[in-house]
């Protein structure tokens, strides 16, 4: 399965949804887009996993890596991950109580320039 990227504009958050497959194969894309949005310029940003159907341990570093990359810069960053099958991931590794983790975009860019409370 093939990895989409796409982002838009919520407010002062950049918005990133990806769909598809996040393994060591798809993984290198999505860092790479993930370092373009921080160049450029992005501070608050959302990764919209709603459409993703697999994410693996690559992926979660790459995840890793762009939280880390964005508090260097006193960014932000969210993570919209509604179906269980993921969020089984984030709580066996422990992320779930690293990342901020949002049931949608709304809620996400609603928690406006803070890495505070998780909703999901």
């Amino acid at each position: 399965m093939e990895l989409s990227l796409s982002t838009y504009d919520s407010g002062d958050h950049t918005v990133l949804e990806v769909g598809g497959e996040v393994d060591v194969y798809t993984a290198p894309r999505l860092r790479e887009k993930l370092v373009e949005l921080v160049e450029t310029g992005a501070r608050h940003v959302v990764v919209d996993l709603s459409r993703v159907e697999f994410l693996d341990s690559t992926g979660l570093g790459v995840l890793v890596g762009a939280l880390k990359r964005l508090r260097a810069v006193n960014g932000t960053f969210g993570l919209v991950c509604a179906h269980e099958r993921l969020l089984k991931i984030f709580r066996i590794t422990a992320l779930d109580r690293v990342f901020s983790l949002y049931d949608s975009v709304a809620a996400a860019t609603a928690a406006a320039g803070s890495d505070t409370e998780p909703t999901a």
